[in-house]
């Protein structure tokens, strides 16, 4: 079986070493030790750590992805995990959906009032000359 070293994998993902100790700390990672305490990680402990990372991509919390990754080791079928991870998804859309709406309205009023800074400005040029 092919193991990879904490190293190989913080290459891989381009993430700190730190970053996977973290993981490891929350209980998301469970590493096989070796006799020097080096940390060795298996193919799933691999997967893992990408559903990890494309899970904080799409902004799930480490609490969420932690019970998602828990689903599959409970519901060997993976349609647990999915349930799971489609609830969530649709959550996350919904508040993804809903702070566009809030930005697109953050946008508006910024451009309404540069407009009207920029027709003070014309105002005032024009009253200079």
């Amino acid at each position: 079986m092919g193991y990879f070293t904490i190293s190989d994998l913080a290459q891989e993902f381009h993430v700190s070493t730190r970053t996977i100790r973290y993981y490891e700390e929350r209980g998301l990672l469970a590493p096989i030790r070796t006799e020097s305490g080096q940390r060795l990680y298996t193919k799933k402990e691999r997967a893992k750590l990408k559903l990890i990372l494309r899970g904080k991509r799409f902004g799930f919390s480490l609490e969420e992805i932690h019970e998602m990754i828990a689903l599959f080791d409970e519901d060997r079928t993976g349609k647990k995990q999915l349930e799971k991870t489609v609830e969530y998804g649709r959550k996350k859309i919904k508040e993804v959906s809903e702070r566009i709406d809030d930005l697109l309205k953050l946008k508006a009023e910024m451009e309404a009032l540069l407009s009207d800074f920029e027709k003070r400005l014309r105002e005032w040029e024009d009253r200079a000359e």
